[in-house]
């Protein structure tokens, strides 16, 4: 009995050893390259190094978009005991300054890994990860850091939160900016940590290319602030402001208000998104007259002293009426302008067929994009030539029956007054790689001749009148001779002109013999009153007074590579004053919390080492060095040694190494 047992067992043993060596030759012989292959694809795998993306400048050098590394924060609930996620709660409510509650209710499900925080800067993120524990994690994720907030919001756009750019230069450049983006193969250990890096399988990646733009940002802000002014005196719905070089295209500010920051862009509606100054078209009113009238002289079909009957004020014509604001027996044609008579600019223009009126208006670029560098742009409206009716040509000659956009009226404006020369409207002027080798200039790009030089300059005496003695008195500025014209015009709701909401406009440029800057401000819907030269021509004026003042500070008082620092003698950092320039301490204070301020205006290489990427971008900034970055969190080698000249130094290398913390995993 007792062998039969002894059999059954050795009999059952024997069976067993044999199954388990079928399976370890099935293992290693039959399925080992299939088990190999899927254990590598579970301890390897390739990660993207996202590539740093490019800096955006303005024409100064002055840097406005930067990059930064954030860090995500994620918890796998599965690993997280209880009272682990009251320390973390604990942690996080105290470094964020959030309820502790928030990050209980965000750790209450099980069974999932959630994201406590995203984009944490790197001050914090460094507190943050000192909590220890296999479950809880971080990823690095880069940050566009658009660092005077909404200046120049719709012309910079917004990078969204997969990192592409949308809107502006961001989006028109997105490619350039983003550079390529390398890989690494990376082995994990059961739980997920890094344990080796294949160095000879990894692509470095390749960082995007900088972008300078045409625009200033000091004219930037002053336009900013002025029609935000203009804006709270008139409660009008928004406003816009372009600036333009009339004798490049250059366009040294773009400017909308209502505005947004782009670092926050999800707060803000696409109203307040979009550039209207390209998106939104409207009819032109009166601004448009120096247009019919520079086609009148092109054709020889009127002088300035010409004497023409305005009816006092009311005029009748093909059934229709056409009113004056302001009631004249006659004027000289000259007259006719500065008065902004709708009467007078409407008889003068039946000298002309429609044919050539139509040219004259094409040929200013009316109805055609301007093809500025920016996404988004309309082309206005102008009816095709065999659609006019007997009217168009009449109320096209004070700015109805055409609508155009704020970018196109200022292109056209130029070309008034600059001898009779369109040029492409151009927000960018180089493209610059890492190397600091230029990749694309942007130079003018002349488009065509609209006008000859005589009748550009017959053009800029009327409108220096219009200033003078007429409906733009409230541009004129003592110290230099203005020249501009007003307008005024109706907005159609439901298709019938609203007697309520108006459009007021003024376009201007100086000085007048030899105009350098064109400036135009739009006012939309002004409450109370609505006409261009009482609402939109004082914040021109404002605007211009403003930067002709710009150059009569000392070029020690304004440094384009400090910028981002003086403001109103105040340093600043985020728009928290750090230290006012009268309180600025000795040289030699040594003050971790002013890095802001240490080695103000001298050439001695400051230590970089510790300071994060940010830090170090604004004092190089400020030093006007150039630097190349590689790596990420806080600088621990500088190409420049600490404490050495800076004098002949370009271009400094920093180095940067990520935050680290035991038990973390990086992915």
């Amino acid at each position: 009995m007792n062998n039969s047992r002894v059999l059954i067992v050795l009999i059952f043993m024997s069976m067993i050893f044999l199954a388990l060596v079928i399976r370890l030759v099935s293992l290693q012989v039959f399925q080992s390259d299939e088990l190999s292959y899927f254990a590598k694809r579970q301890q390897t795998n390739t990660e993207i190094v996202r590539a740093d993306r490019g800096f955006i400048y303005d024409r100064n050098d002055v840097l406005l978009v930067y990059n930064r590394n954030d860090y995500s924060f994620y918890v796998d609930l599965r690993m997280l005991p209880a009272e682990e996620k009251q320390k973390l709660a604990k942690l996080f409510s105290k470094i964020l300054n959030k309820n502790k509650s928030h990050y209980l209710r965000l750790l209450q499900p099980k069974g999932k890994t959630i994201c406590l925080e995203k984009k944490v800067p790197y001050e914090k993120s460094i507190k943050l990860s000192e909590f220890n524990h296999p479950a809880f994690f971080y990823i690095e994720e880069p940050t566009s850091v658009f660092h005077y907030g909404s200046v120049a919001s719709h012309v910079l756009g917004y990078v969204n939160g997969d990192y592409k750019g949308t809107n502006g230069i961001s989006e028109s450049f997105d490619n350039a900016l983003n550079g390529q983006d390398g890989f690494r193969l990376i082995e994990r250990n059961a739980m997920g940590d890094i344990i080796s890096i294949s160095e000879d399988e990894t692509i470095s990646p390749s960082p995007g290319d900088d972008i300078y733009l045409t625009i200033d940002k000091r004219f930037q802000s002053i336009a900013e602030e002025e029609l935000k002014k203009g804006l709270n005196l008139t409660t009008a719905e928004s406003a816009t402001c372009i600036i333009m070089n009339p004798n490049t295209g250059e366009i040294l500010a773009m400017a909308n208000v209502n505005d947004y920051d782009p670092n926050s862009y999800w707060k803000f509606d696409d109203y307040e998104r979009k550039n209207r100054s390209i998106t939104d078209s409207y009819e032109p009113g009166s601004t448009f007259k120096a247009f019919t009238i520079a086609a009148l002289f092109e054709e020889e079909a009127c002088n300035e002293n010409e004497v023409i009957n305005v009816e006092n004020g009311v005029y009748k014509f093909k059934n229709n009426y056409i009113h004056d604001t302001h009631k004249f027996e006659s004027l000289t044609v000259k007259r006719v302008i500065e008065e902004s008579s709708n009467i007078g600019i409407a008889k003068l223009i039946l000298r002309l067929d429609d044919e050539k009126f139509y040219q004259h208006i094409r040929n200013f670029g009316f109805g055609t994009y301007t093809s500025v560098s920016l996404p988004g742009e309309v082309n206005g409206k102008l009816t095709d030539l065999s659609k006019w009716t007997s009217l168009t040509r009449t109320y096209m000659s004070f700015g109805y029956s055409i609508s155009v956009t704020p970018l196109q009226l200022t292109t056209a404006f130029c070309a008034l007054v600059n001898g009779g020369i369109l040029y492409q409207p151009q927000i960018v002027k180089k493209q610059v790689d890492k190397n600091h080798n230029t990749v694309n200039l942007f130079p003018p790009v002349f488009v065509r001749k609209v006008i000859s030089e005589k009748t550009s300059q017959r053009i800029r005496s009327i409108l220096s009148g219009v200033v003078k003695n007429g409906t733009g008195n409230m541009a004129k500025i003592d110290s230099i001779e203005i020249g501009g014209k007003t307008g005024t015009s109706k907005i159609t709701v439901n298709g019938k002109y609203s007697n309520d909401l108006y459009n007021s406009s003024f376009v201007g440029f100086y000085p007048v013999d030899n105009p350098e800057l064109v400036c135009y401000v739009l006012i939309n819907k002004p409450k109370g009153k609505y006409y261009g030269g009482l609402v939109a021509a004082p914040v021109f004026k404002n605007i211009v007074e403003r930067i002709i003042g710009l150059k009569k500070i000392k070029s020690n008082q304004y440094d384009s590579k400090s910028d981002y620092r003086i403001t109103q003698n105040k340093i600043e950092k985020d728009n928290e004053i750090i230290i006012n320039k009268s309180e600025r301490p000795d040289e030699n204070t040594n003050d971790a919390k002013n890095v802001f301020a240490s080695n103000f205006n001298n050439k001695i290489m400051p230590d970089l080492r510790n300071k994060t990427i940010k830090e170090a971008l604004l004092i190089m900034n400020e030093m006007g060095i150039r630097c190349t970055i590689s790596g990420s969190g806080v600088v621990v080698e500088q190409s420049i040694s600490p404490g050495s000249s800076t004098m002949n130094k370009k271009s400094c290398n920093l180095k940067c190494s990520q935050i680290s913390s035991t038990g973390a995993r990086i992915y």
